[in-house]
């Protein structure tokens, strides 16, 4: 079960080769991503991290796959429609009669009156559109004739239309994310590219001028009486992120995706962001304050983002997702919103959310379910869970209420069970699941369809492997860090997985960290497999100094650990080459500096 790490990027064939027709002027350089080029100034006025590729070669796959799969379910439904429409008129011809009605099944529940429509202007801002200017996104409706002369209606066409979505990135600095979503995802109606600095804003225009997703001049002296069709298919506006998607807060004028990639917190654009995307819509979210999130160091500033502490142990990696994930199910849930997490990433110096965000007050109530206090020991790590709330199911007959009760405290002593050490709080945070794995198949199975059309395809097939063989339960462990609380030598992770398997446990990956593990057997066995270990790896007692160490072996073995190979070792994602964890692509790899810009405030240029 050796972990593979992956060597620096190379250049892709899409990105050896550029167009020996585009003219660099002086003061720039060209970097090409993909099917993107862009203009890069020598200065620093705009933002671009090339380590982040990965990031957008994720976030190009998992909205092309989310789109598909809202396409699908969109068909399915209009097939369904469909041939009760059929069976309906066939009906009504037996019975001879003259006259048919559009009954209100005929009508899609997403199509919305003429009234309702949208456009944008050139601003990148919405108002309400009086004709139809853009593809209607729902699906096309069979004309009926109603003739008198005609007993039967007739189904003039059975041809579905495909929805296309819209796209917000509320922070664009340079736009190379938005145009490769505009050149890479087939579905994408158009992209509203944003930021509030000058200069970010002029080098997205400079870029989406360059790959041709601009406004067509040509079409715009012949197109008067269509205004919005000659906007380019990257929209660009220059205002604050928060302004800007609070003015799709209006359920017609909401859009289909909203990104958030700042550089630092999304804590601030979090409540517009929730609000401005549409039912079943996808929220993407970046946070690169892993500093904040990810350690000990400032639980004030944790509290005051994400309204949760942090825990400082060796899954704080995981912790960080969760406290993300609780930001989000909290902001959306004041307005009778839930989130479903898709896909929940912890990668490099940063995590990455896929969130599906719906409008549901039953779900809503299910939250405090879904979000837990842990009580995490300072010596051992070992930790436990306090959910905030619980469903109590009541039956009367057939008849099932739900009732939502507030959940048993949990042990009010302020040591460890395990290890006699002390406890800290971290939380609230998100304890349901954070992947869901049939979607994250389907974007692995894309992955490996389009291989040639992703830079860090190697790296992407890794990491989804492992996140859908993740186990849903918090948190992974290491048996390094287990051993060095016994003071022993380590275990393989062979022998480590084989004895919880043997156990009847289950067990996974993680994707957060090398070398871990996932599983759902209580932490007491983990420390009798442990202390099964030592009776043939024996540990000098009289090295020993620290009294949680003394505590943990000198208890007897509860359950006695079995290290024979299991046969359900092998997974899939150990019986392939994948590159799971990413080394250090370049000198000075990290998050980079801040960009050169007057206006630092919570609109301005993103970390891209």
């Amino acid at each position: 079960m050796a972990d593979t790490t992956s060597p620096p990027p190379t250049s892709t064939p899409a990105q050896a080769t550029t167009s020996s027709s585009i003219t660099i002027p002086p003061g720039f350089k060209l970097h090409v991503e993909n099917t993107a080029q862009i203009l890069l100034p020598d200065t620093a006025d705009a933002f671009l991290n090339p380590v982040q590729e990965f990031n957008r070669d994720l976030s190009v796959a998992c909205i092309r796959t989310w789109s598909e799969e809202m396409n699908a379910k969109r068909k399915a439904v209009w097939d369904a429609k469909l041939l009760s429409r059929k069976d309906g008129s066939a009906a009504t011809g037996s019975k001879g009669k003259g006259k048919a009605k559009r009954t209100a099944e005929d009508v899609d529940e997403t199509e919305e009156p003429e009234s309702k429509k949208v456009k944008i202007n050139e601003s990148g801002t919405s108002e309400p559109a009086t004709s139809m200017e853009v593809d209607d996104p729902t699906p096309a409706t069979p004309a009926v004739d109603l003739s008198p002369e005609k007993a039967e209606p007739t189904i003039k066409s059975e041809e579905f239309r495909p929805s296309k979505v819209t796209i917000l990135e509320a922070l664009s600095a340079t736009g190379l994310r938005s145009i490769r979503y505009a050149k890479e995802i087939p579905l994408v109606k158009y992209v509203i590219a944003n930021d509030l600095s000058p200069a970010a804003t002029a080098a997205m225009r400079r870029n989406v001028e360059l790959n041709g997703l601009g406004p067509d001049p040509a079409a715009s002296s012949t197109s008067e009486s269509q205004p919005g069709r000659n906007l380019g298919k990257v929209r660009i506006n220059e205002g604050d992120a928060c302004d800007l998607m609070y003015s799709h807060r209006p359920e017609r004028l909401r859009v289909d995706v909203v990104d958030l990639d700042p550089y630092g917190t999304a804590a601030p654009f979090i409540d517009a962001a929730v609000q401005s995307v549409k039912d079943d819509g996808l929220l993407c979210v970046t946070c690169t304050d892993m500093t904040v999130l990810a350690s000990g160091n400032y639980p004030e500033k944790c509290f005051s983002n994400y309204g949760g502490i942090p825990t400082k142990t060796e899954y704080c990696h995981e912790s960080a997702l969760r406290l993300v994930l609780h930001t989000l199910s909290t902001s959306a849930a004041r307005y009778g919103r839930f989130i479903t997490p898709l896909l929940s990433l912890s990668i490099d110096f940063y995590v990455r959310l896929f969130v599906k965000v719906r409008t549901a007050p039953v779900e809503v109530k299910k939250a405090m379910t879904k979000t837990s206090v842990y009580h995490v020991c300072q010596s051992c790590q070992a930790f436990t869970e306090e959910p905030l709330g619980r469903i109590v199911e009541r039956r009367n007959g057939d008849k099932v209420t739900m009732l939502y009760k507030t959940a048993p405290s949990a042990p009010s002593s302020d040591t460890c069970v395990e290890c006699g050490g002390k406890l800290h709080v971290a939380g609230p945070m998100w304890s349901g699941p954070i992947h869901d794995p049939a979607f994250v198949k389907k974007v692995l199975e894309h992955v490996n369809e389009n291989s040639s059309n992703y830079g860090t395809h190697a790296r992407m097939k890794g990491m989804l492997t492992v996140a859908s063989e993740e186990l849903d339960s918090p948190f992974y462990f290491t048996p390094a860090k287990v051993a060095s609380h016994f003071h022993c030598e380590c275990p393989s992770l062979d022998n480590t997985a084989s004895a919880i398997l043997n156990a009847g446990h289950k067990i996974s990956r993680s994707h957060a960290c090398a070398g871990s593990l996932k599983t759902d057997a209580p932490q007491s066995f983990i420390h009798d497999l442990m202390r099964t270990w030592i009776l043939d790896h024996p540990v000098r007692m009289d090295k020993i100094k620290d009294e949680a160490a003394k505590t943990l072996l000198s208890k007897p073995i509860g359950t006695k650990a079995d290290f024979t190979r299991h046969d359900g070792l092998e997974a899939i994602s150990n019986k392939i080459k994948l590159v799971r964890y990413q080394v250090n692509p370049q000198p000075n790899w990290g998050p980079g500096a801040r960009p050169d810009s007057k206006k630092k405030n919570k609109g301005g240029a993103a970390a891209e």
